[in-house]
């Protein structure tokens, strides 16, 4: 993600690409999906939740345009350096074989070199073989001010992401062992309101546990910060197994419950005062346009890759309102917890105590696996920033400095709160709503103009997006930046009130 172009890597077939897909965007925003759902009303959620599919949707064939763009002109580079060393005895126009994307070498271009490579029969100038990542893209198709933008923003992402993935488990880890004591052992789901001061163990209050967790968290995890993390292919899919089997009994309790007549849900049509949260949330849920590029390279037949991007999202779609819709009629709208699997933990939902502990801690295991890899994944992109062409870092900066700028902030971030749904909330409607809508809108746009320029206007993108008109980007973009303006809006005002 921190830019730069990566081995492609083995190739797959296309479903297993669509799994791939729905197992990266289907993580920990669904857990905190059924609250939100019940906050802001089941019918305002579901409208909401499938119109921002939608918008999700537009914005991945964007980026997949982009990338089509981008091995293109990486093409046509390697073609130019070719022929500039085959004319070079003969050349004396002194243009380096680093000037070919500046502006000057596009009327040359549009004459010269790729018309004439394509009229020879180049049907795959577009085909994406190589892995471009979208910092990459970025420096491609952006200036310098758009460059350091998207770093900004995926970077506020990625810090958020690490924000909620420490509180995430600390959270869950006291909400079960704080209620396996004393004559609270099945009481973390069954509505009992606990404040953070109420005793946990002893003298330890509830928040004195979390924080003692979250300290352990961060001496166990941390320190992977500081070091590469490679070769977690197995961790991964026992990671996406544990979350299938979660998922998949959270979905079959609630039936079972509501089909016994045991429901106690009565949720409201709409809550206008629950969309700020709800909008988040359903933004985080949908993220994956930042790591397309590691999806999609390696399928091996990328003709209907757009039709399969709408499967998955079709069946993503399908998922998250299954699961929310079982869980706002199977649970009261007041004991539905930030992190839904706690809801299980509770006898009268489930009285097989390894179950209910398997729900319970199950974001512990999968939590704990991405963490090191979302932590060194942001030291690469402020790595990247910070980064001059020829330029190394002295080893302090590089192992220390960059590890712990990376650590420091999410750790202290749920140190002062741990209202998942709150972080979830914010960083998928600040950080979430730039990458998953304005980069991809203003990739497409700057990728369709370069590709003009380089390619000439009747050149065809084979992986144009569907919403190929300019409508759809100005619209994307219209609609990206008003809900900046509305959740914050709505934040002012909340904050007022209070």
């Amino acid at each position: 993600m921190a830019g730069g172009i990566t081995d492609t890597g083995e190739l797959y077939s296309p479903y297993v690409g669509l799994v791939y897909m729905f197992n990266l965007i289907v993580g920990t925003g669904a857990l905190t999906m059924p609250k939100a759902f019940a906050t802001a009303g089941w019918l305002v959620s579901l409208v909401l939740l499938m119109f921002l599919g939608f918008m999700s949707y537009m914005t991945t064939t964007f980026v997949v345009e982009a990338m089509a763009a981008a091995n293109a002109q990486l093409r046509w580079k390697r073609m130019e350096k070719r022929k500039g060393d085959d004319d070079d005895e003969d050349s004396s126009s002194g243009v380096s074989d680093s000037d070919v994307l500046l502006q000057d070498g596009y009327d040359r271009a549009e004459t010269r070199p790729i018309l004439s490579v394509q009229r020879r029969g180049s049907p795959n100038i577009f085909e994406i073989t190589e892995r471009v990542e979208m910092g990459q893209m970025a420096s491609m198709f952006f200036n310098k001010v758009g460059v350091n933008l998207f770093y900004f923003c995926i970077i506020i992402y990625l810090y958020g992401d690490l924000a909620i993935y420490a509180a995430a488990v600390p959270v869950s880890l006291m909400q079960v062992t704080c209620s396996a004591i004393g004559n609270h052992s099945c009481s973390v789901g069954d509505g009992t309101k606990y404040n953070d001061t109420d005793k946990c163990w002893g003298p330890i209050r509830r928040i004195d546990a979390y924080r003692l967790y979250l300290a352990a968290f961060t001496l166990l995890l941390g320190p992977f910060t500081f070091f590469n993390v490679q070769k977690t292919k197995y961790l991964q899919i026992m990671t996406s197994l544990m979350r299938w089997i979660a998922f998949i009994l959270m979905i079959i309790l609630a039936l079972i419950r509501i089909s016994r007549g045991q429901a106690e849900g009565h949720p409201s049509m709409a809550q206008l005062s629950g969309i700020r949260n709800l909008f988040g949330v359903c933004v985080y849920s949908f993220m994956c346009q930042h790591s397309l590029p590691s999806l999609i390279t390696p399928i091996s037949k990328k003709k209907h890759v757009n039709k399969l991007v709408l499967l998955d999202y079709i069946l993503i779609l399908a998922f998250y309102s299954l699961l929310s819709f079982t869980a706002i009629y199977c649970f009261r709208n007041d004991t539905l917890m930030d992190m839904y699997t706690l809801n299980f933990t509770n006898c009268d939902i489930i009285n097989v105590a390894f179950i209910r502990y398997f729900l319970g801690l199950f974001p512990v295991f999968t939590i704990s696996t991405n963490f090191p890899i979302i932590a060194v994944t942001l030291r690469n992109n402020w790595k990247t920033l910070f980064h001059r062409e020829g330029g190394t870092y002295p080893w302090v900066v590089d192992r220390i400095v960059f590890p712990a700028i990376t650590l420091i902030p999410p750790v202290l971030v749920a140190f002062c709160t741990h209202d998942l749904e709150s972080l979830v909330g914010i960083t998928g409607a600040y950080a979430g709503n730039g990458i998953q809508y304005l980069i991809p809108a203003f990739l497409a746009y700057c990728s369709r103009k370069d590709t003009q320029l380089v390619f000439g206007s009747g050149t065809v993108n084979k992986h144009l997006s569907p919403f190929r008109h300019t409508f759809w980007i100005v619209f994307v973009l219209i609609w990206g930046f008003s809900c900046f303006v509305f959740v914050t809006a709505n934040i002012v005002l909340s904050e007022s009130k209070l």
